[in-house]
């Protein structure tokens, strides 16, 4: 037996790689906004809202978040303050049980001159 001819992948071959670098151009921005995003535009720390609809289970703001179910502790018409910002439409609100995490969807900016207005009429 001729050393090498039975195993000729032990011998390192040269091999060759080519790249090739382009330049693309660069993506326009989405032309559809976020959704639920223009309804939150105003919306700052402090500022009230109103909830619409009472979430079945609420995620606590703190640090190690926990979930714990909704008994009747919030309710639709509620007016809670905004306590931070959190991505994907998440706020941090203010409760008078804690601090909890609740989606965009669920609660409506409060207008205050509006409904002051509507009540002088």
């Amino acid at each position: 037996m001729i050393a090498g001819a039975c195993c000729p992948l032990l011998r390192p071959t040269p091999s060759l790689i080519a790249f090739r670098c382009q330049s693309s151009p660069p993506v326009p921005p989405p032309s559809k906004p976020d959704p639920g995003g223009e309804e939150h535009v105003g919306l700052q720390i402090g500022s009230a809202v109103v909830l619409v609809a009472a979430p079945p289970a609420l995620k606590t703001a703190a640090p190690m978040p926990s979930l714990k179910v909704n008994t009747g502790q919030i309710k639709a018409g509620d007016v809670r303050r905004i306590a931070s910002r959190r991505p994907k439409d998440v706020w941090a609100v203010r409760l008078a049980i804690g601090t909890y995490l609740i989606d965009g969807k669920d609660f409506k900016p409060l207008d205050l001159e509006n409904h002051s207005k509507e009540e002088a009429q």
